[in-house]
């Protein structure tokens, strides 16, 4: 029995061996790879399918030829704004005379109720694109915070040389400018496409950031047709479609260059998302589509002239998107209809109010800010095919572009300010504010269960005065100052029959809503 058990060991363990050094033998075979390769390199492969399959390394993208293209036509452009004497607004004021008075100089300096303000100075960049000095730069560079630009503008370009500069034009609805320097033989960017920008698309970003000399920076187009809110800073009808971007963008950088890997210009650098004051990974271009149109208005004309659909529709993405779908566009995609002003392009071709629009130009949209971008890429008086979906088909109309905005009347007004807020609204008329001593105002019928003032302590009768400070005679005002930037919304008015003023704030999508 105890040979036996010896012997069963034994055998076990034999096998255990030879199990051993079978899976061994396998584990150490050289496996054949997926694709042979003659030079011996690790099978390396996308994890996209292009319908074919190599094992090589795809070759590292070069970005030198393209970077060294764009350095020398992109310029740093300084400005300078002298000090200025500007009122408080307690000048003239009335009151008790020689106290106010000393009040005045003791707090305020000689003059009283005015105040200095110092010497600015400020930088960015620009992008030359003719060889006699024609360049391209952001409206906020060159501006002097009050509608105007700096006394002074300094272009240097990269080999050290400065200039003087004059500006040809600026458009602040897109916050572009054009200025021009006295100089030939210039070295100049070409024009890319913009259109054809894909999302993941290696881009190149050109400027002059901080109190660095010429850099340039690498990453891709993380998104196309982006609205953030900010030219509602400086213009009451913002544009709006920006290229997103990866790439370093930090102050200093507006005004500069948003190239390919092949160095054709395809973005104005304009804006950044910084939390912490810099560079987070959010940088935001102008597409060269807005540019290039903008910038040959401002050469010809001095100012841009923009051709308009003539119709109108609901600027919250989530609100517009709600609506196609209750059209019957499932996936929410396109510009829903709210109304076709009666002298409007969009109507004379035979567009209506519930139509969705789905295509522009070629161009598909699939929200307003899109619309609104491939817009300010056209001329009045250009014949654009237009998509739209009615009752489930699809037709297309060819629309003749106007030249002007075009009119609202009242009731259609208060119909779209007011669906964007949640609100019934009409106008006061004229005996109406002279009964409560106002200049006008729009009055909330009825506050709709769900909308934006939903949740706040505002009550049906309330009459709008003011919207973010700026004042309110009708709904066309309201609409048109809904806007500050920052998505924020504050009325102001009044109770008929209460003393006082009442104020009510809230979050709100920014947008435009007239095209």
């Amino acid at each position: 029995m105890k040979w036996k058990q010896v012997l069963l060991v034994i055998a076990i363990s034999a096998s255990s061996a030879v199990g051993s050094v079978w899976v061994y033998g396998k584990l150490n075979t050289p496996k054949s790879p997926l694709v042979s390769n003659a030079d011996g390199k690790l099978p390396f492969n996308y994890a996209g399918f292009n319908g074919t399959v190599t094992g090589a390394p795809a070759d590292a993208v070069d970005f030198t030829k393209a970077a060294n293209a764009a350095v020398p036509a992109v310029v740093h452009i300084k400005t300078k704004i002298a000090a200025k004497k500007i009122s408080n607004g307690l000048s003239n004021r009335g009151g008790n005379g020689g106290m106010d008075d000393f009040f005045d100089q003791f707090f305020f300096g000689p003059g009283g109720g005015n105040m200095i303000q110092p010497e600015q100075r400020a930088s960015g960049s620009g992008v030359l694109l003719s060889e006699d000095g024609y360049l391209v730069t952001n409206n906020h560079v060159i501006s002097d915070g009050r509608g105007g630009e700096a006394e002074e503008i300094t272009v240097t370009l990269s080999n050290k040389k400065s200039y003087p500069a004059k500006v040809i034009g600026k458009d602040a609805s897109t916050d572009l400018a054009v200025l021009k320097i006295d100089a030939s033989g210039l070295p100049y960017m070409v024009y890319g496409n913009s259109d054809n920008l894909k999302l993941g698309q290696w881009v190149l970003a050109v400027g002059y950031p901080l109190t660095l000399e010429t850099t340039v920076t690498a990453g891709i187009v993380s998104a196309k047709g982006r609205s953030i809110g900010i030219n509602s800073r400086q213009s009451n009808s913002p544009v709006e479609s920006f290229i997103q971007t990866d790439a370093a963008i930090n102050q200093g950088n507006s005004g500069g260059a948003l190239i390919t890997s092949e160095g054709q210009l395809v973005g104005i650098n304009s804006a950044i998302l910084a939390p912490n004051g810099t560079y987070a990974g959010y940088g935001f271009a102008i597409p060269v589509s807005i540019v290039r149109k903008v910038v040959s208005d401002l050469i010809e004309f001095g100012d841009v002239k923009r051709g308009y659909l003539g119709i109108n529709y609901n600027p919250s993405q989530s609100q517009n998107e709600s609506m196609v779908k209750q059209a019957g566009v499932k996936d929410g995609q396109g510009v829903y209809v709210q109304s076709v002003p009666a002298d409007g392009a969009a109507l004379a071709a035979g567009i209506k109010k519930g139509d969705v629009i789905v295509k522009l130009n070629g161009n598909t949209v699939s929200s307003g800010i899109e619309m609104s971008g491939h817009l300010a890429s056209l001329k009045p008086g250009e014949k654009v095919p237009v998509t739209y979906i009615r009752a489930g088909k699809e037709y297309t109309a060819n629309v003749v572009l106007k030249g002007t905005a075009s009119k609202i009347d009242d009731v259609s007004s208060a119909e779209i300010v007011g669906d964007r807020l949640g609100l019934e609204l009409e106008n006061i008329d004229a005996a109406k504010a002279k009964q409560y001593e106002i200049n006008g105002g729009v009055r909330v019928k009825k506050i709709k269960s769900g909308g934006p003032f939903s949740g706040t302590r505002m009550e049906e009768n309330f009459i709008i005065t003011t919207v973010n400070g700026r004042d309110v005679k009708n709904a066309d005002d309201l609409g048109k100052y809904m806007s500050d930037g920052s998505g924020r919304l504050k009325l102001e008015g009044i109770y008929p029959g209460y003393n006082g003023t009442y104020t009510y704030q809230i979050k709100l999508d920014d947008g435009d809503s007239d095209f």
